[in-house]
C-alpha cells in the first residue's frame, strides 16, 4: 500500500467514526431530552417550550446524518432488476449510471437547499427562541453535498473498472 492510499484509509476511518459518533450523540440526545420531557410533563407538571422544535430538529439532523453513513458504503435501497438479466460488463455500466444519477440529484438537492438556507439567512428566520434558523437548517446543504460527493467519487470508481475490464489483459 503506498503513502497516498494508506493516509487515505485513515482520514476515511476518521469520517466514519465521525459520522459514527454523530449518529450516536444524535440519538442519544434525541432520547433523553425526550424522557426528560416526559418526566417533566408527568411528574412535575411542567415542561420546556423549545423541546418539541429541538426534536423535530434533531430528528431532521438524524435523517440526514443516517443518509450520509449510509451513503459511505453504498447501502441505499435500489432495486436491482436489471442485475439478473445483464452480464457483468452490463451490471458495471447500469451500476456507473445509477451512481452518476443519485450524485446528480443529490448534488442538484443540496443547491436547492443552499437557496433555501440563504433565503432563510436573508430574511433573518429564528427557531428555538433567538437561534438563527440557518445554523439548523444548514445540515441539508451539508449532508446533500457530501452523498453527491461520495456518489461522484462511486460513479468514477465505476467507469475506471469498465474502463479497466475493456483494455487487453
Amino acid at each position: 500500500m503506498t503513502e497516498p492510499e494508506s493516509a487515505l484509509g485513515t482520514l476515511e476511518r476518521i469520517g466514519k467514526a465521525l459520522e459514527d459518533a454523530v449518529l450516536v450523540v444524535l440519538l442519544t440526545s434525541m432520547v433523553l431530552i425526550g424522557a426528560g420531557q416526559i418526566v417533566l410533563r408527568n411528574v412535575f407538571d411542567i415542561g420546556f417550550l423549545w423541546t418539541d422544535e429541538l426534536l423535530r430538529l434533531l430528528v431532521l439532523w438524524l435523517a440526514v446524518a443516517g443518509a450520509v453513513a449510509a451513503s459511505r458504503q453504498d447501502r441505499h435501497i435500489s432495486i436491482a432488476l436489471l442485475d439478473r438479466f445483464l452480464p457483468d460488463r452490463g451490471q458495471q455500466a447500469v451500476k456507473f449510471l445509477t451512481h452518476l444519477f443519485t450524485a446528480g440529484v443529490c448534488g442538484l438537492i443540496a443547491w436547492h437547499s443552499l437557496a433555501f438556507v440563504r433565503s432563510s439567512l436573508e430574511f433573518g428566520d429564528t427557531l428555538l427562541g433567538n437561534v438563527p434558523a440557518w445554523i439548523p437548517q444548514a445540515v441539508l446543504p451539508l449532508g446533500f453535498g457530501l452523498i453527491a460527493w461520495r456518489f461522484s467519487l462511486f460513479a468514477l470508481k465505476d467507469i475506471l473498472r469498465l474502463f479497466r475490464k475493456a483494455g487487453p489483459e
